[in-house]
C-alpha cells in the first residue's frame, strides 16, 4: 500500500510511547511466563496441568503482542499525500481529501481534517512527546503549505 521510501518528504513517529510499550510488553510477558512456570510448584488445591502453564504463557505473550501496537504508529507525508498507520492499519489520505492538520487543545494526538467536520487521528504525533510533537506538527504544516497552498487562503 505504502509507496516507495523517496515518495516520502517526512516520517513521523512517537517518541515516548514506544518505550513504554516494550518495557509493559516485556514484563507483561515475563509475568505471564513466570507465573505460568511456578504454577505446578507448590500444591494450592488446585490441580494445574502442563497445558495450564503453556496457556498462561501463549496469554502472556498474546497479551505483550497487544501492547506493541502502541509502538506502531507512523505519519508519512510527501507527494502521494499523508499515510497514516495507526494500531491497526494503515490508510493513505490525498492531498485532494485533506483540510488541514491540527492539534486540538487538550487533545492527546493531532489529527487530520477531512471535509464535513470528519477526520482521523494521526496517533504519530502524541502530546506527551512535547518539543518533538511541536516539530512535528510544524514539519507537517510545512508540507501541507507545499502541497495544499489553497488551503492557506483560508
Amino acid at each position: 500500500m505504502r509507496s516507495g521510501h523517496d515518495d516520502w518528504d517526512c516520517v513521523v513517529r512517537p517518541y515516548r510511547t514506544p518505550f513504554f510499550a516494550y518495557a509493559a510488553a516485556f514484563l507483561i510477558a515475563a509475568a505471564h511466563i513466570a507465573v505460568g512456570l511456578l504454577l505446578k510448584i507448590k500444591s494450592s488445591g488446585v490441580i494445574f496441568q502442563t497445558a495450564d502453564q503453556v496457556a498462561m504463557a501463549g496469554l502472556g505473550l498474546v497479551f505483550a503482542g497487544a501492547v506493541l501496537l502502541f509502538a506502531r504508529p507512523r505519519l508519512w507525508v510527501g507527494a502521494p499525500g499523508l499515510q497514516v498507520r495507526n494500531l491497526l492499519g494503515d490508510k493513505l489520505i490525498p492531498w485532494s481529501d485533506v483540510v488541514g492538520v491540527s492539534f486540538p487543545s487538550g487533545s492527546r494526538w493531532a489529527r487530520i481534517d477531512l471535509p464535513g467536520d470528519e477526520y482521523i487521528p494521526v496517533l504519530a504525533i502524541q502530546a506527551v512527546d512535547k518539543d518533538r510533537a511541536v516539530q512535528a506538527m510544524d514539519a507537517v504544516r510545512s508540507l501541507l503549505a507545499r502541497y495544499r497552498p489553497d488551503l492557506q487562503a483560508n
